[in-house]
């Protein structure tokens, strides 16, 4: 497993889909996963640190885990089947949950919990981006910078596959 970083989240036209985009802490690989809309402004919302009036679905269920006593230990991108992305939500205890990778992510963002892709995950859909084409990586994240969560409310985009 390697540790990951999340980049951000943009719309990728012009299918107007939201990808997440995950990065090696320690490597040159970057790893896109589509995902949906209502997931793509959690995630957003997470990396702003926009708190809402009330709970978001990923903040009841920190809330609820929390309440519960529990901890989440790590998140894990452990599969790609068929253009589908997999993820385990680990608890302290050894209690694991199977998740869909953007709802792991924005889980992990509220929870401070680090995220992990398994090795043949990357392997299979990790882009390498060497240190001279760092510069496209820059553009992506000042984008990120300028978009809002909810430039992602009210698309149509298509079903999540991550």
């Amino acid at each position: 497993m390697r540790q990951m970083d999340v980049v951000g989240v943009r719309v990728e036209m012009p299918s107007n889909q939201p990808i997440v985009l995950l990065r090696e802490v320690e490597g040159e690989r970057y790893l896109p996963i589509w995902i949906g809309a209502v997931e793509a402004t959690a995630i957003a919302f997470a990396q702003q640190g926009v708190v809402p009036a009330r709970p978001l679905t990923h903040d009841l269920l920190r809330d609820v885990v929390s309440s519960l006593g529990h901890t989440l230990s790590e998140v894990r991108i452990t599969e790609l089947t068929d253009g589908v992305f997999f993820a385990v939500l680990a608890f302290e205890g050894g209690v694991e949950v199977s998740a869909r990778p953007s709802d792991a992510i924005a889980l992990a963002l509220r929870t401070g919990t680090p995220i992990y892709g398994a090795e043949a995950v990357l392997e299979a859909a990790g882009i390498a981006v060497p240190d001279e084409q760092e510069d496209e990586v820059e553009k992506f994240r000042a984008f990120l910078d300028e978009i809002s969560p909810d430039d992602f409310l009210g698309g149509n985009a298509a079903p999540e596959q991550g």
